[in-house]
């Protein structure tokens, strides 16, 4: 699991309910369905509106990796396309074909099975781009889900509050009434903005990082094929790709090495 992603969710909501427990509060008063239905039903009729279905589960469905550790495979990645740059110069680009069934990332296989067609660098390189530059897009489709669900639930807050507000006004002689709209109308508020800022901007800036990663991988197994099919030496290949990595990247694979 994620640490940052668990502990991040933890702190903000231990944050808030011991301030509130501090003040005198407790977890009654900020629990309240009918306010929860309004922010949660009304924010995702709006971003089903604005999305396709399918994005829209794509998006939640991607929640998973935001909580999942990343995986480290830079230097595993890095290792396997030396190791094929050295099998291509012993026993040409052919030999590869053998290695395409080991190849569990699509789009490497891919490229791959291009470069051992015999496929020149510049076409393998403009018919991988497209399929690069189509999934990438795809993808960011997918935060913006939760940017659009973090820009409508303060507004859909504002308006349980307003609704609260329209039960005040209509119960003014009872006063149990007024007490229970008025409940209403703040802690929808709270639902709209909270959520919006603790959980739905967040998850979507945690999985744009996660797509530029998964771009970034896919660049450098593009590179690392092409430079295969030009015949580059396999050790400056591996130099050529350790660019695509972080310092902290780079150490952790020195150290390893």
């Amino acid at each position: 699991m994620d640490k940052a992603s668990i502990g991040g969710v933890v702190l903000a909501i231990v944050g808030i309910v011991a301030g509130l427990l501090i003040e005198g509060g407790n977890l009654g008063q900020i629990l309240q369905p009918t306010a929860a239905l309004i922010v949660f039903g009304g924010t995702m009729g709006a971003v089903l509106l604005q999305f396709p279905l399918t994005t829209v589960v794509a998006a939640f469905s991607g929640m998973a990796h935001i909580f999942a550790a990343p995986r480290k495979q830079d230097a595993q990645l890095i290792g396997q396309l030396v190791g094929f740059a050295n099998k291509a110069r012993r026993s040409g680009v052919v030999s590869l074909d053998a290695d395409l069934s080991t190849l569990d990332d699509p789009f490497l296989k891919r490229a791959l099975m291009l470069a051992v067609d015999g496929t020149e660098p510049a076409e393998l390189r403009k018919i991988m781009r497209v399929s690069l530059d189509s999934t990438t897009e795809n993808e960011e489709r997918l935060p913006a889900v939760f940017e659009s669900a973090g820009g409508f639930s303060p507004t859909i807050g504002i308006l349980g509050a307003v609704l609260g507000l329209i039960q005040v006004m209509q119960h003014l002689d009872n006063i149990s009434e007024v007490g229970r709209g008025i409940a209403v109308a703040f802690v929808a508020t709270i639902y709209g903005v909270g959520i919006a800022n603790l959980f739905f901007l967040p998850f979507a800036g945690k999985m744009r990082i996660r797509i530029r990663d998964g771009h970034r991988r896919r660049e450098m197994m593009l590179e690392g094929v092409i430079s295969i099919l030009e015949g580059m030496n396999p050790r400056m290949l591996e130099i050529k790709l350790a660019g695509f990595v972080d310092e902290d990247g780079q150490e952790k694979k020195g150290s390893a090495a």
